[in-house]
């Protein structure tokens, strides 16, 4: 679940702490660009782009889950889910240092993305892969996910430790972290019985 449901719990809580610093990330930028104060009409669009842009990102991700899923594998769909991760983390994590607020919008998009990816396909693979006796219980983890991924991004969130301005970069750029861990475990997993048996034919290797 680490690189599956975490990444959409961690997402939607890690976005509140860094508020006020993103606005005035904002401001200061579109002064240097301008010459002039944006007025507040526009840093609250801005910030609107910033906070919605996730969800079309999560509907283009849950809508490509299904196809995915069944061309790769869901294995192999949920390690292609870490490639949004890690490109929205560096257009994030990068976003101050480029003087970039599209940066901030682009790579909410991509984790967006990832989120709906890394969900469903979180779903399928957890629920094809338990024992009869336990899939409801491992299904549930989803959920379980979810919740300790919107603790983290809280947590995470604390002005003693990432919620401060100097600091909300990393913060913004925290979910590379579960992106590479999953990227180093989840290829030793076995694939999907289901999908080897249904979509690949392989009997053999179902077994």
């Amino acid at each position: 679940g680490i690189g599956g449901a975490f990444q959409y719990g961690l997402q939607i809580s890690i976005i509140n702490s860094p508020a006020e610093y993103i606005k005035s990330f904002i401001r200061e930028t579109w002064m240097k660009r301008y010459g002039s104060s944006p007025s507040e009409e526009m840093i609250t669009l801005m910030w609107s782009f910033v906070v919605s842009i996730y969800s079309i990102g999560g509907l283009l991700g849950s809508l490509s889950a299904g196809y995915l899923s069944v061309r790769f594998g869901r294995k192999k769909a949920m390690l292609f889910a870490n490639i949004p991760a890690l490109l929205s983390a560096t257009l994030m994590g990068f976003s101050r240092l480029c003087g970039s607020f599209e940066m901030i919008i682009a790579g909410r998009l991509f984790s967006g993305v990832c989120g709906g990816l890394a969900l469903n396909i979180h779903l399928m693979y957890a629920g094809e892969c338990a024992p009869r006796k336990l899939r409801g219980l491992i299904t549930i983890t989803a959920s379980t996910a979810i919740a300790t991924g919107k603790f983290v991004g809280f947590a995470l969130g604390l002005r003693e430790v990432l919620g401060v301005d100097a600091l909300w970069p990393i913060l913004m750029a925290a979910n590379a972290l579960p992106a590479l861990i999953q990227l180093l475990t989840l290829p030793f997993f076995p694939d999907s019985p289901r999908y080897l048996l249904i979509d690949k034919k392989d009997k053999e290797g179902c077994i």
